[in-house]
C-alpha cells in the first residue's frame, strides 16, 4: 500500500512539474499592469464557463496545463489571453464573440486568476527528508 501511494505522489508531482514546464502560448504578462486593463469578471461564473465550453479538456481542470498551455495561477495579460481566445495559432479553436461574449471570458480571467498557487515541493511531507 505505501508503495502505491509513494507512486501516486510522485506520478501526481511529475504531472504537475511537467504542466508548469509547458509554460503558457503568448508571453505572460505582468500582474501589476494587467489588473488595471483587465475587465471585472466573476470567478465562480467564469469557473463554470471554463468547464461547459470545455477548456478543461485540454487546460485541466484548474487550468493547470496538460495537452494544452498551464493558464494559471498566473494567467496571461487580458489583452492577450482576449487575442489568443479569438485567433488561436496551433489546435485551439478559435472563440469568437458569438461563441464566448466579452464578459464570459472577463469571467473566465477572473476565475484564472483566483487559481491558488501549488503548494511548494518542501512543503509536501511525503517529499521530505527524515
Amino acid at each position: 500500500m505505501r508503495v502505491l501511494i509513494f507512486f501516486l505522489s510522485i506520478m501526481t508531482i511529475t504531472s504537475a512539474l511537467g504542466a508548469q514546464n509547458r509554460g503558457t502560448a503568448p508571453s505572460a504578462g505582468t500582474a501589476a499592469g494587467d489588473a488595471q486593463a483587465a475587465p471585472t469578471g466573476d470567478a465562480q461564473n467564469g469557473k463554470k464557463i471554463f468547464a461547459s465550453h470545455g477548456c478543461y479538456q485540454c487546460h485541466g481542470y484548474a487550468a493547470q496545463g496538460g495537452a494544452a498551455p498551464r493558464l494559471a495561477p498566473r494567467p496571461l495579460a487580458f489583452a492577450a489571453l482576449s487575442r489568443y481566445v479569438r485567433q488561436p495559432t496551433g489546435e485551439m479553436p478559435p472563440y469568437t464573440a458569438k461563441v464566448l461574449s466579452d464578459q464570459q471570458l472577463a469571467d473566465i480571467y477572473a476565475f484564472l486568476r483566483s487559481v491558488p498557487q501549488p503548494p511548494a515541493v518542501d512543503s509536501i511531507p511525503l517529499l521530505k527528508n527524515n
